[in-house]
């Protein structure tokens, strides 16, 4: 099968998913009519919890979503679906005494847990650039702007750079940490600063501000000399506050999203030295993980465990990350192994991961586990935007190929 085919064949049948598939499946099933915003827990079935808390991620992941689809093929009801959130996000999310957002909200949009997770407010401006760019919405951009300043002023250490995990509502230090029940508690993790650096990059894209280029381009330099191993290259997940090494467990599904992302970063920054390191970087990360990650069904593996156990259970953000990180040094080298990879992969979503009762995707994969069905369709992390994206982001460089 030539290139040419190959790539014909998957993006159609991406497009078809992300349009028949995804995109109605959100704006079907989730809209809290009663209280407003999104419902924050929908099982596989489709039985909805309306009294479960509403979480930041979701909302702002759902706004990038809608953002994003609208700039891309202009139908009203994708604009008013990213109105909604934005909407919803602003007036009931934001911290209007100290600023940024609450991380959690109750079913009634009180509030529920008031924390500033810098992840959190990272994909505060990953979303309302998105929105900005889609609409034009000046304020959108304003507050996005706001929060890049708040997590320089709040989140960034100053004696070693980088940023630290979490906050009060008043922008004080927590003891408590950790974005999840399964993360360590500690000063720094790889997955805060991808977000940031995705942040960034995307705000960059409207924002030509000097003092947000130095920080994207510091970020860059600290993600390449602090957190990616530079003997694996694979992401270190966890440090303390000067950058002492917390775990071993490797994440492939992170490896292969941050390849392409600190690529994506480097071009929008525009440097030419920066773009040819980032690019080397990317190249052994995509490489290692296409050595060690692909299981024998064509799926991305989970992780590593401390203990070099392999969790082959197949989460459907891996998946999509991997469906664009291949495809992205497909783009990079011109070799077709990077192709096929990208290939295979959406071949096992399509076939494994998408839910084509209920709509949607898994959490995981049923053929990788006994408990998929334990797992939500819609909750705090199970968003639409993973998927979506790498919908968007094969559809669009398959374009540029075709023009």
């Amino acid at each position: 099968m030539s290139e040419k085919t190959i790539i014909n064949g998957m993006v159609e049948e991406i497009k078809k998913e992300l349009l028949e598939d995804i995109l109605p499946f959100w704006l079907n099933n989730t809209k809290d009519d009663e209280n407003g915003g999104f419902y924050g827990f929908i099982t596989n079935s489709l039985e909805i919890n309306k009294n479960s808390e509403k979480g930041v991620i979701l909302c702002t992941r759902i706004l990038w979503t809608y953002s994003y689809a609208y700039g891309m093929f202009k139908k009203e009801e994708y604009k008013e679906m990213a109105t909604y959130a934005y909407d919803y996000l602003i007036n009931n999310f934001w911290d209007k005494e100290f600023g940024g957002f609450f991380w959690s909200l109750n079913a009634d949009a009180t509030v529920l847990d008031g924390k500033k997770q810098i992840y959190a407010e990272a994909f505060g401006i990953y979303s309302l650039t998105e929105y900005y760019k889609a609409t034009g919405n000046q304020e959108a951009l304003e507050y996005a702007k706001k929060i890049f300043f708040l997590i320089e002023e709040h989140g960034y250490d100053k004696e070693n750079q980088g940023y630290f995990e979490a906050y009060s509502n008043a922008w004080v230090l927590l003891e408590d940490l950790r974005l999840s029940e399964k993360d360590m508690n500690e000063k720094k993790s790889m997955n805060t600063h991808l977000h940031v650096l995705e942040a960034y990059t995307n705000l960059y894209r409207v924002f030509k501000d000097e003092i947000l280029k130095d920080k994207l381009t510091e970020l860059i330099d600290v993600t390449i000399k602090h957190i990616i191993n530079n003997e694996t290259y694979q992401f270190k997940l966890f440090f303390d506050e000067k950058w002492t090494q917390k775990s071993n467990v490797i994440s492939y599904g992170h490896d292969i999203e941050g390849s392409w992302l600190l690529y994506e970063a480097a071009e929008v920054l525009g440097d030419e030295a920066v773009i040819n390191r980032c690019k080397e970087v990317t190249l052994r990360m995509a490489e290692i993980t296409l050595e060690q990650g692909i299981d024998e069904d064509n799926g991305l593996i989970y992780e590593v465990h401390e203990n070099g156990a392999l969790d082959r259970e197949k989460h459907w953000w891996p998946q999509a990350e991997a469906v664009v990180g291949f495809y992205n040094a497909y783009e990079l080298t011109g070799d077709v192994k990077y192709l096929e990879a990208s290939k295979k992969i959406w071949d096992f979503i399509n076939k494994h991961v998408v839910d084509h009762d209920n709509g949607e995707w898994f959490w995981k994969a049923p053929s990788s586990c006994v408990n998929y069905n334990d797992e939500p369709k819609v909750s705090m992390w199970k968003c639409p935007y993973h998927n979506s994206r790498m919908c968007y982001e094969i559809i669009q460089r398959v374009g540029r190929v075709r023009e």
